[in-house]
């Protein structure tokens, strides 16, 4: 599918499960596509845009937001402690939230610079041992923590396991969230970011429905699906 034919597919969506029309943020995951793939979406308009990897986006974006200044970049791989400043420099938004020692540099940064991403917490609903986040027992602890230090926190993430129905994970991180008072849900993938949306999706990630299929590398399993 085109960028619009998805675009037009997500209102649909968004249309048949009563939300507003435009409550959905595309994430167009740009990881491993060549410069000129994200140019042509770039110069469609298109704002959002997905990393899993710090020095990727390093080495992509400062040069790009030359030229598009108004786009937002989310970080949605894991974070690794020592790159905490470095996404914080770059990435308007940190989906990979995932223990409270990320948290707490996080917000020492933050008092620092006076600047802080906006941040979704991840959670392993699954509860996989391969894959990074927060297991939902442990969720609630998270975000009071997140909070306690006066961090940004819009929301929860997930990647359902590859192998289980992804609406029971989808509609897991929803209570997960409701309980807690958090609007932002980021979840679903270009296989089923049509279910996500009618749970209430705010942000759903596709890449390869977008600039086509990326080269050929050996990924984490937790990022396989993007």
């Amino acid at each position: 599918m085109s960028l619009e034919q998805i675009k037009e597919r997500v209102g649909h969506i968004e249309l048949e499960a009563k939300r507003q029309i435009g409550s959905t943020t595309l994430i167009a995951v740009s990881k491993l596509q060549p410069d000129d793939r994200v140019i042509a979406v770039l110069e469609q308009g298109h704002l959002d845009y997905g990393e899993n990897r710090v020095q990727e986006a390093i080495r992509k974006w400062p040069r790009l937001k030359a030229n598009y200044p108004d786009v937002l970049i989310h970080l949605l791989g894991p974070l690794q402690s020592n790159k905490v400043r470095q996404a914080m420099e770059l990435f308007d938004v940190i989906h990979s939230i995932d223990r409270y020692s990320l948290v707490k540099r996080i917000a020492r940064i933050a008092d620092d610079t006076g600047h802080c991403p906006k941040l979704f917490i991840q959670v392993n609903t699954g509860e996989e041992e391969q894959k990074s986040g927060v297991i939902p027992a442990e969720t609630n602890a998270l975000i009071k923590a997140t909070r306690a230090l006066g961090l940004p926190l819009e929301g929860l993430m997930c990647i359902p396991p590859i192998s289980e129905t992804p609406a029971l994970h989808f509609g897991l991180l929803a209570q997960l969230a409701k309980r807690n008072g958090l609007h932002g849900l980021s979840m679903g993938m270009s296989g089923d970011f049509e279910s996500a949306i009618r749970i209430g999706a705010t942000h759903v990630r596709i890449g390869t429905a977008i600039f086509g299929e990326r080269s050929k590398v050996t990924l984490p399993h937790n990022l396989e699906k993007f």
